[in-house]
């Protein structure tokens, strides 16, 4: 049972990691590159999609490492799920402080509404999702290690 836990916490973590980095270094690297008002427009709309999705996916996470953290504390490699667990804290915590009273701004905005800075605020968010991505790889590369 704890092997089900252990694998099924890595790919759930793994595929969150490929959405993150996906955003990071292809989406809003498309979406920047649209004529017009389009990028801006693409970046809300996944400001309202993504938000609501991640923070339960970033949370769910967090609880499966808890759990096999615990589950597994007499086992080899608690001690990198552990780390693991306490840099997804991190970025959880890293979340809800500086990127999602950005994100909550920019899903609103339209063409007619956004702020004369709404470039600098995203290229403000980006560089902070730059700095989460790099925190769940490495959370990811902990599990990926403690699972061999």
């Amino acid at each position: 049972m704890l092997n089900a836990l252990e694998v099924f916490t890595t790919v759930v973590v793994g595929l969150m990691v490929g959405v993150e980095f996906s955003v990071a270094f292809v989406i809003n690297r498309i979406l920047d590159a649209l004529p017009e008002d389009s990028g801006q427009l693409g970046r809300a709309h996944g400001g309202r999609m993504l938000g609501a999705v991640m923070p339960v996916w970033y949370i769910t996470s967090l609880v499966l490492v808890a759990i096999w953290a615990i589950a597994g504390r007499h086992h080899q490699g608690t001690a990198l799920v552990v780390t693991a667990g306490a840099l997804l804290l991190l970025s959880v915590i890293m979340s809800i402080l500086l990127l999602v009273p950005i994100n909550n701004q920019g899903k609103t905005w339209t063409p007619d509404n956004r702020p004369a800075d709404w470039k600098q605020q995203m290229n403000r968010w980006d560089r902070l999702h730059y700095v989460r991505v790099a925190i769940i790889i490495a959370a990811f590369a902990l599990l990926a290690t403690a699972l061999a």
